[in-house]
């Protein structure tokens, strides 16, 4: 095997192959990529055995096909700190040695046979549907931050898909919820697709996320019981998916939150971000103390102090409420429009959040106690 590579397009591939490889991994061969030359092109391969992340880069100039394995995070670390677009000359030597040579600086990295690499060979071609990247990406990063890390509700570890349909409409929708709140979001479909509903796990989401941010373009994405297959342009992510059943999350959505509470978005976010610097965990509830147009935030920790903030609002009722400060930035980070709408009916119930610039997505958070 011998070939040569663009710094930037092999430093890149290697940036995403890091998110998928586990950092302690049992077994060896998963901390490697798989470096496929062939033609001109090269494939580089990483997978956790629960997602395979493959991706292609075109124009190499290949003298000699072959294929091995390599340490993922030691290439990648060589290969950002050489000069940036620079060739980057990769020979294998014998079948345990991989010769990497830029400009002055020599490499030589230690190998394992590409025959130790797992690989599958599932057929994906059932169900298949087209989808903009722009699209799949605010579906997910509406949602993303609601995924739950408790490992015992294993079916809220990830985004829940599925296919919904409103007056006479296709929408994909997502949701995720870590039962303090609930991020939901739906894209309109051009037709009704063949889709199960699937949960898509949190490693997966994150993954998907870096590779969509810097691709704009058509996702084809195909689904099998327990996988499902994301293709971009130059990059194919195959991921398991949760095997679990995910709550009815419609009942959970507020039906008389009457009490609307609007403010300038930019405001909001600054002010509650602000108040909450007092709280070293961001545990500590931001209270909201309501009037007629005016809200009074405040936050009190015991061990560093309080803080307050007044605002001009839009709201025509009394009423105090406190909620935990990071949710609240979390969604305010996602909202699309100038303001950001809380519906909310008393202090023990959950309020329902809207985005003025985004009718298709909502998000609902509980309140806390005290």
């Amino acid at each position: 095997m011998k070939f040569n590579v663009n710094q930037q397009d092999l430093q890149q591939a290697l940036n995403y192959c890091q998110g998928v490889i586990e950092k302690r991994s049992t077994l060896p061969i998963l901390s490697n990529i798989l470096m496929n030359a062939e033609k001109s092109s090269l494939t580089l391969t990483a997978t956790d055995l629960d997602l395979i992340f493959i991706h292609k880069i075109q124009n190499v100039e290949v003298a000699e096909e072959g294929k091995t394995t390599t340490t993922s995070s030691t290439m990648y670390d060589i290969v950002r700190k050489l000069s940036p677009g620079k060739k980057i000359n990769l020979t294998l030597t014998d079948t345990s040695k991989l010769h990497l040579e830029s400009e002055k600086s020599i490499f030589n990295l230690n190998c394992m046979s590409a025959s130790e690499f797992p690989l599958t060979n599932e057929n994906f071609d059932e169900n298949q549907f087209l989808i903009k990247s722009k699209q799949l990406l605010k579906l997910l990063n509406k949602c993303k931050f609601s995924v739950s890390n408790d490992e015992t509700r294993h079916y809220l570890s990830g985004i829940y898909f599925h296919q919904t349909e409103v007056d006479d409409k296709n929408y994909l929708t997502s949701v995720a919820t870590d039962s303090h709140r609930m991020s939901i979001s739906k894209v309109r479909l051009e037709q009704q697709i063949s889709f199960d509903p699937i949960i898509l796990p949190k490693k997966t989401v994150f993954q998907l996320c870096a590779l969509l941010d810097n691709y704009d373009g058509d996702v084809k994405v195909s689904n099998i019981k327990s996988k499902i297959k994301f293709e971009l342009n130059n990059s194919v992510l195959i991921s398991k998916l949760i095997d679990g059943k995910f709550p009815n999350y419609i009942q959970v959505i507020p039906k008389n939150n009457k009490k609307k509470l609007e403010i300038d978005l930019k405001l909001f976010l600054n002010s509650v971000d602000r108040v909450a610097s007092v709280s070293l965990d961001k545990k500590d509830g931001v209270k909201f103390n309501l009037s007629k147009d005016t809200l009074n935030l405040s936050v009190n920790n015991t061990n560093s102090g309080d803080g307050k903030e007044t605002l001009n609002v839009k709201f025509d009722h009394q009423l105090e409420i406190s909620f935990n400060s990071r949710y609240l930035i979390d969604v305010a980070s996602q909202l699309d429009g100038e303001k950001i709408e809380l519906f909310l009916n008393d202090m023990g119930s959950p309020a329902l959040i809207k985005d003025p610039g985004d009718f298709d997505s909502i998000f609902v958070v509980m309140p806390m106690k005290g």
